[in-house]
């Protein structure tokens, strides 16, 4: 899935403006401006659109979880997972959102995209381990909209 895609539906979900999401992105421990947020917020045919890359999609993941759960000035700040894989937009979402096993299956109940627990476990192994399993963009936009149902309501 497109990191443009994900950055507007985690928007659209928050009901954050591209204020906000400068600073999120800043929390995460990179400077992008107002302008350039606008561009990535555009759909791929509009004037102006600019593709948001792997390294800004993950500060803004990182600086999520901390403008959700607080960031712990005791630990150093982890070094940024590169290239950003659905699997990855998951995970920083499930910790973001302090989602629990049940919670996820709710969601993409919710999103009428049911999963199994072995099918959804193998999403958040390592990659290489024998069950890991890449997560689909139906998958992961299917997530984001159950997960927009829950918070927007």
């Amino acid at each position: 899935m497109m990191n443009n895609d994900v950055l507007r539906s985690v928007r659209y979900m928050l009901d954050i403006s591209d204020t906000k999401v400068v600073d999120i992105i800043k929390l995460g421990g990179f400077d992008v401006t107002k302008a350039q947020v606008m561009a990535f917020m555009k759909k791929d045919e509009e004037e102006g659109f600019e593709p948001c890359s792997d390294e800004v999609m993950a500060h803004f993941l990182d600086g999520l979880v901390f403008f959700k759960r607080g960031k712990d000035e005791s630990r150093p700040q982890l070094a940024i997972e590169l290239p950003i894989t659905n699997n990855i937009v998951l995970k920083k979402l499930r910790v973001a959102f302090e989602l629990k096993e049940d919670d996820m299956h709710e969601i993409l109940k919710a999103a009428e995209f049911p999963v199994s627990k072995p099918e959804l476990s193998a999403l958040f192994r390592k990659a290489g381990h024998n069950n890991y399993r890449p997560c689909g963009d139906q998958l992961l936009r299917n997530f984001l909209r159950g997960l927009t149902l829950r918070v927007r309501g």
